[in-house]
């Protein structure tokens, strides 16, 4: 069943109130054993009279028991001081990378080295949706919020898994997303939480009770256009990417009055005429040039800049018909949050033909008083820049990669001209999926290493011409695997940021899409396609724990408390699982 609007749990749902009407409990009648026996008229209208004034007995009783029951989950207002301090709340998880830095760190150390081998699993959620469960969740003062294939979204008592409410989102039957229909998770703000949907819309919703505050379209979802991003809130602000760079969008990124949806400023990721950046588009190939911004960015609140990055341009594997280098396409792109004003940019792959996505969560690092931010890129390569001007540090191989082998005058990798599709096709190092993909990392500031799931893969690339059909998918190539990485390897590795060289990696039984979450008791968390759930030593990668929950993991865990007590969450198969000390 699918409907716009929430479905409550618990005694007063729609199902347990028709069971309890099956069993002879009427709410619009009085009990049984109350009827009084009246035969004339004066006493007919008595009885009307003791009817209606029992009726609004019980309907105020019912509605103070909703107040009730609803208040037992009420969180608090989610201010933008909160959202800033949010690592100061560790018994909360408040964006989706549990505060503005990217980081998905918890400072949490209940769970730890010396006790992590005793994890067992608290509660499970299943969701009741098939496909690929990429969410991570929010977690308030005791609500944990997250959502599920097809635009659900859903509320749980944090303690126990238990239901508070669940939206369902009426999608269209002739919705185009690329890559199954998933969504990665919520914003928060004051007393809402926000979803962007796979028709295009971006919604509010109560945070307590899952009804829809507004509802407002970004674009047409006919042409490709979607939403699959967890939102960012900033300040009054809901800021969100666009999924669709396989159909030929022409990708943006939009922010939106958290009060009202009034939609504040837009910026087009790929450039217009007498737009700087315009001139790095062939002919009119900007129009349909694709660039979407379909992961969550990070925010610096000292210098009020949000920090996003951007997708393939189309089509993703042929570069005839679009020369030149295709800005803002697989760049990282510094906005002012206020205005959606450029700051700054920069570009990981000019003129990309392998859809080599720069859509990888960036991590705000500052050390030795140095401001900067990182990038385990799906092209290969780990990015160090900085921060206040966009200026390449360095740039570092972390996986097998042949499509460059020389460096440009500011360290910036160069693709060489035989790496370049053809119509026959040849192997390239990384293939399609990137070195890493979607899945978040983290950085630990107590070890100073970056985590990132990674693996090692090649693609035979071959292209074609292709006419651009609007709602069509529009790749102008194809691409399968090639022998020369087989079999294929997947691992989580620990790299320095600040000289690229990796520590340690964790080698999986088989490449995975889990993301990563480190904690303060030395715990790197991550999962893998077999369905395990994995605790290692951050300093060794050490594994210390493990559990089987029986389905491929595609999100990235995260960690919360609730009355002392420290629980990590993550997503697999069609559940949501929450692990805790014995």
């Amino acid at each position: 069943m699918k409907c716009d609007q929430p479905w409550k749990s618990g005694p007063f749902s729609a199902e347990s109130g028709a069971r309890k009407k099956s069993r002879g409990f009427s709410p619009g009648v009085a009990a049984q054993g109350l009827k009084p026996k009246i035969k004339s008229t004066q006493r007919g209208a008595e009885a009307s009279l003791f009817h209606a004034a029992l009726k609004l007995t019980f309907a105020v009783s019912l509605a103070a028991l909703f107040g009730l029951l609803f208040s037992a989950y009420a969180a608090a207002q989610v201010t933008p001081d909160r959202l800033i301090d949010a690592s100061k709340e560790p018994q909360n998880w408040l964006t989706y990378s549990g505060d503005y830095s990217g980081r998905r760190f918890s400072s949490l150390d209940q769970i730890n080295t010396t006790n992590a081998r005793s994890l067992t699993a608290k509660w499970v959620y299943q969701t009741a949706a098939t496909g690929k469960l990429e969410t991570t969740p929010l977690v308030v003062d005791g609500v944990l919020y997250a959502t599920a294939q097809d635009d659900r979204a859903f509320a749980l008592d944090a303690r126990t898994g238990r239901p508070v409410w669940m939206y369902q989102r009426q999608l269209p039957q002739d919705i185009r997303p690329c890559c199954g229909h998933v969504n990665r998770g919520l914003a928060i703000l004051d007393d809402k939480v926000f979803l962007g949907t796979l028709d295009a819309h971006v919604i509010a919703l109560d945070s307590k009770t899952g009804n829809v505050i507004w509802d407002v379209t970004a674009a047409e979802y006919q042409k490709g256009y979607s939403f699959t991003v967890a939102p960012l809130a900033v300040k009054n602000l809901i800021i969100i990417g666009v999924s669709g760079g396989e159909y030929g969008v022409r990708g943006f990124i939009d922010a939106y009055d958290a009060l009202t949806g009034a939609r504040r400023w837009r910026f087009y990721t790929v450039p217009g005429p007498g737009e700087a950046g315009h001139e790095t588009w062939e002919g009119d190939s900007w129009k349909v040039g694709g660039a979407p911004a379909w992961n969550t960015g990070t925010y610096d609140p000292v210098t009020n800049q949000i920090f996003w990055p951007t997708g393939n341009p189309a089509p993703s594997n042929r570069g005839a018909g679009r020369a030149g280098d295709n800005l803002y396409s697989n760049s990282l792109l510094a906005l002012d949050a206020d205005t959606g004003k450029l700051n700054w940019y920069f570009q990981f792959t000019k003129h990309d033909e392998h859809d080599w996505d720069a859509t990888q969560v960036p991590i705000i690092i500052d050390s030795a008083g140095k401001h900067l931010i990182a990038q385990a890129n799906r092209n290969g390569f780990f990015y160090l820049l900085d921060r206040s001007s966009g200026k390449l540090i360095s740039a570092t191989a972390y996986g097998k990669q042949t499509w460059s082998d020389s460096k440009d005058s500011e360290g910036r990798p160069v693709a060489k001209k035989e790496a370049s599709p053809t119509l026959e096709g040849h192997t390239v190092c990384p293939g399609a999926l990137g070195t890493t993909n979607f899945m978040a990392p983290t950085f630990d500031p107590q070890t100073n290493l970056f985590y990132v799931t990674s693996r090692d893969q090649c693609d035979i690339f071959s292209t074609a011409p292709q006419p651009y059909e609007a709602g069509h998918a529009y790749y102008g190539s194809a691409y399968f695997p090639s022998d020369e990485a087989e079999p294929y390897r997947g691992f989580l590795k620990a790299i320095d940021p600040l000289t690229g060289h990796i520590k340690w990696q964790f080698e999986h039984t088989s490449p995975t899409w889990s993301g990563a979450l480190s904690t303060a008791g030395g715990l790197v968390f991550t999962g893998d396609a077999e369905g395990n759930f994995i605790a290692l030593d951050t300093t060794t990668g050490k594994p210390l724990w493990h559990f089987q929950m029986g389905g491929a993991v595609y999100a990235a865990p995260m960690a919360f408390a609730v009355d002392g007590k420290e629980y990590v969450a993550i997503a697999a198969g069609s559940a949501v699982y929450a692990f805790g000390l014995p």
